[in-house]
C-alpha cells in the first residue's frame, strides 16, 4: 500500500460481492461499484464471481473515473481464485494488474493451506530503512485473505455478520480489520432490495508498513470506517453493499449500483 496504484487497488477490492456455495450448482454474481468524494465520482469497479462445488473464481475491472482520473489515471485488472471449506474461504491465487498513466504494476500472491507462500510485487519495493519499518515475519501471513477472499462473511443471520476480525493481506501489509455491530437498515439498488447491516471497521497494521506513517496513523486512530453487508440469495453469505471510509482529505464511499446474482 506505498504506492498510490496499489492503494487504489486495495480499496476497489474492499467491496467486491464474494460468495460461495459449496455442494450446490454452479451460481454467477455481479457488483458494480462507484468510488465517490464528496459526491462526485473518481473510480468504478465491476466485479464478478462463479462458484462451483468447492471452488470460487472472481475476476473485476477498476478504473479512475470522473475527477480520480484529473489526479490518477489508474486502470487495472484484479482476480482471486481459491477453495471453500468449514464456511472459509481458502484462497490460492490473487493477482492485480494495473497502470497509472504509462507506470505499470503488478501484485500476484500465492497461497497453500492458507498461508502465503510468495509475493510477487512490480515495480519492486525500494530498499527498506529498518529503523523505522515493521517487517512480516514468519507467523504473520499464515491464516490471512486476500483483499477479495476478505470481504466474505459466513454468518447465520445478520445480526451475526459483524463481531470479528480479518486477517487482511495485500501484497505488502498485514493488518486486521475487525468489524462491530453499529446499526441496522434497508437498503434497494438494483439486484437486491432488502435488510442490511453495518459494522464499523477498525483498521490495525501487524507488519510490513512504515513507523510513523501519517496516513496509516489516520485509518488506525482516527478514521471513521463503515461497511454496510446485504445478503446474497439464499446461501448464508454476506457481501458489502456500501462503506465510507474517512480519510485525510474527507470521506471516501464506495457504493453498488448493482448488486445480484446473474443465472
Amino acid at each position: 500500500m506505498v504506492r498510490s496504484t496499489h492503494a487504489f487497488a486495495t480499496l476497489l477490492a474492499l467491496a467486491v460481492p464474494a460468495t460461495s456455495f459449496a455442494a450446490a450448482p454452479p451460481q454467477s454474481f455481479k457488483g458494480e461499484y462507484t468510488v465517490s468524494y464528496l459526491g462526485l465520482s473518481i473510480a468504478r469497479a465491476t466485479f464478478s464471481s462463479r462458484y462451483e462445488g468447492d471452488t470460487y473464481a472472481i475476476n473485476g475491472t477498476v478504473s479512475a473515473a470522473g475527477l480520480g482520473r484529473l489526479f490518477d489515471d489508474t486502470k487495472g485488472t484484479i482476480s482471486s481464485k481459491g477453495t471453500i471449506s468449514d464456511k472459509r474461504m481458502t484462497p490460492q491465487v490473487f493477482r492485480a494488474d494495473y497502470t497509472s498513466g504509462k507506470k505499470a504494476s503488478m501484485v500476484d500472491i500465492r497461497f497453500s493451506n492458507g498461508a502465503v507462500t510468495s509475493t510477487q510485487v512490480i515495480p519492486a519495493p525500494k530498499k527498506r530503512d529498518p529503523k523505522n519499518w515493521v517487517p512480516i515475519g514468519d507467523g504473520d501471513l499464515k491464516s490471512v485473505l486476500d483483499p477479495m477472499a476478505a470481504t466474505v462473511i459466513h454468518a447465520d443471520s445478520l445480526d451475526k455478520v459483524c463481531g470479528r476480525t480479518v486477517k487482511f493481506y495485500d501484497g505488502e501489509m498485514r493488518a486486521d480489520l475487525t468489524l462491530t455491530y453499529a446499526s441496522k437498515g434497508s437498503i434497494s439498488v438494483p439486484g437486491y432490495k432488502g435488510d442490511t447491516v453495518t459494522c464499523k471497521m477498525g483498521f490495525e497494521p501487524v507488519a510490513g508498513y512504515r513507523k510513523g506513517r501519517k496516513a496509516l496513523n489516520f485509518l488506525k486512530n482516527k478514521s471513521r470506517m463503515l461497511v454496510t453487508f446485504a445478503p446474497v440469495g439464499q446461501s448464508g453469505v454476506y457481501a458489502p453493499i456500501r462503506a465510507t471510509v474517512g480519510t485525510q482529505i474527507g470521506p471516501l464511499t464506495i457504493s453498488a449500483g448493482r448488486f445480484e446474482a446473474v443465472n
